[in-house]
């Protein structure tokens, strides 16, 4: 069988929990000695948090590669994304055909590749089944509840919680002209009716004539994007921050993980949606970044646009919501600045670009800047590409407390939120594709060229060289090398049967990798120069006696090299 026959149909559909579980659980059944399959920790609803670790021997520390998605619980392509890329590694261990030179397979082979597709589970299940919006899980546990909020709630009986309408001389949205059922921003020349726009629910703690502003946190507390330990910040600072750093079991259980885990190199967190690769500095602009990060940056944003068409944008240049109020607390920032990953965001599915709106100078606006005739163009396109999926009918009620009401509206999980089923497919190759680039960028420590030379009698000189063959030097990012953790190389050497004459542990500092990145000055035609020989030391000692000497070259950044010399 083929890894595709293994396929529970993640690239074509949205997986429930169950059928994600089986999913991975097929894989590690399958695939024994390279898929390895665990648990993070059980969330309050009982679920797992699914980790899998591809790769042999996924014990042996060694550099590796992260990936997850879903942390948002109605973003559920990233799940998918996820499950594609886990899948494409498993097609490289098996020896199947993959769209990469042979050489970069070894790479894939050597390293170790960690997959969470699903950070909150409860919360996408909740999306799946329910269709309310949940940010990142279906839970509230905030102590001030007494005052009046929106719950979600399906009233109609049609098993959906999404929003109602009711007539309201002071209402912001009236219907289109172009589309019926098509609630647009009111403006001055509009003739009724209007309308006001609520989630599909219930208020609670109700004063019987007040009705609160809904929000988008109203009925579940934590946004776990901003739970993070990293420039954290606590309400009313950063909405969503949660109670404190690592309050919520989904953020803790992944910080634990990868904090006991720093040969992690690269780190791609899926969101969406927008189409964007969001990269590092969250809080400062470009010209306060590390030259070297930022040419790292360039070259992946080159396979970004090549292989999805995505842009890729500095998250505090073009991604903050307000100019100069960075957001605190997310899991790129902690990753790259506490972990020395090369993380970044990827915001899946360009519904923009299919609809035909124009693009904008900051990317992020083009969340906000969004007119009559650009809504109206997203919800043509929802009709004749997406079957419609997006605008539901409205169908009367009466709301137990609000009275007469419209529900239905907008369903913008398939075609909003997420990318309609037929292109997931599309989008699952882009971002394994570019996935699979940024990990064969590791680390990669040998020890060559040894050699033995008789000194006099028994006693005999040895000499090796350590190198590193890859792209990234030893310590990964130029930002991340004043960490405490970020240890250089040293090298061990363990006799058997003859004595070593002398030093048994030999500090040898970092190795720089051969890449340089994009656009770093080094590739510049009138002034081509390497470096010495920074990628590399050559060590010297002397045994006594005939056996074997084991060499070993360690870090916990890119673990353990071990040859064996027969003296």
């Amino acid at each position: 069988m083929s890894v595709a026959d293994h396929s529970k149909g993640f690239r074509e559909d949205y997986l429930s929990y169950a059928d994600l579980t089986a999913q991975l659980q097929a894989w590690a059944k399958a695939y024994p000695h390279v898929c390895n399959l665990a648990s993070l920790g059980t969330t309050p609803e009982g679920r797992e948090i699914w980790i899998l670790t591809l790769g042999t021997e996924p014990d042996r520390l060694r550099p590796a590669a992260w990936v997850d998605g879903n942390m948002h619980a109605v973003e559920l392509a990233g799940s998918s994304a996820a499950l594609a890329i886990a899948e494409d590694v498993l097609r490289v261990h098996a020896g199947e055909a993959i769209a990469l030179p042979e050489t970069l397979l070894d790479v894939l082979k050597e390293i170790l590749v960690y997959v969470v597709p699903r950070i909150s589970p409860d919360g996408a299940e909740a999306v799946l089944t329910t269709g309310r919006y949940v940010r990142s899980v279906p839970r509230e546990e905030r102590a001030n509840r007494e005052h009046a909020r929106w719950v979600a709630k399906d009233l109609d009986g049609d098993g959906l919680a999404l929003v109602m309408r009711k007539q309201d001389p002071a209402g912001e949205y009236v219907e289109a002209k172009e589309m019926p059922g098509l609630l647009v921003p009111r403006q001055i020349d509009d003739v009724g009716p209007f309308y006001k726009v609520f989630p599909e629910g219930v208020i609670e703690n109700w004063d019987g004539s007040t009705i609160p502003d809904p929000n988008f946190l109203s009925d579940n507390d934590p946004d776990l994007n901003r739970n993070f330990p990293y420039h954290w910040a606590p309400e009313p600072d950063q909405i969503g921050a949660g109670r404190y750093p690592l309050s919520e079991i989904e953020s803790r259980a992944i910080v634990e993980f990868v904090s006991a885990r720093p040969a992690i190199f690269t780190w791609l967190n899926l969101h969406t949606f927008g189409g964007v690769f969001i990269r590092p500095h969250g809080a400062k602009p470009d010209s306060k970044m590390d030259p070297s990060d930022l040419a790292f940056y360039r070259q992946f944003e080159e396979w970004a646009t090549e292989f999805t068409s995505y842009p890729t944008v500095s998250g505090y240049e073009e991604f903050t919501y307000e100019p100069d109020k960075p957001l605190h607390g997310d899991l790129s920032d902690f990753a790259y600045h506490q972990r020395g990953a090369i993380s970044w965001v990827c915001e899946i599915w360009d519904l923009f670009e299919r609809a035909g709106l124009p693009k904008k100078k900051r990317f992020v606006d083009r969340y906000t800047q969004i007119d009559r005739g650009d809504m109206v163009q997203i919800a043509e396109w929802d009709r004749d590409h997406n079957e419609g999926a997006v605008m539901r009918p409205w169908r009367p009620l009466t709301h137990p407390q609000i009275g007469e009401v419209e529900v239905g509206g907008i369903d913008p999980r398939f075609g909003m939120w997420n990318p309609p089923r037929r292109l997931l497919p599309e989008v699952c190759e882009g971002l394994a594709a570019v996935f699979l680039r940024t990990a064969i960028l590791a680390p990669r420590v040998s020890i060559d060229d040894v050699e033995v030379t008789s000194v006099e009698g028994e006693v005999r000189h040895v000499q090796a060289t350590i190198r590193n063959h890859g792209y990234l030097p030893t310590y990964v990012l130029s930002s991340s090398r004043s960490l405490s953790w970020n240890e250089p190389l040293a090298l061990s050497i363990e006799t058997e049967g003859c004595t070593l004459l002398g030093e048994e542990r030999k500090t040898l500092g970092h190795l720089e990798g051969w890449g340089r990145g994009r656009w770093s000055g080094a590739g510049a035609l009138y002034y081509q120069r390497s470096r010495g020989s920074v990628s590399e030391r050559r060590v010297h000692f002397t045994v006594k006696g005939s056996g074997v000497v084991v060499l070993r070259a360690t870090s916990c950044r890119v673990g353990e090299v071990v040859r064996s010399v027969e003296i």
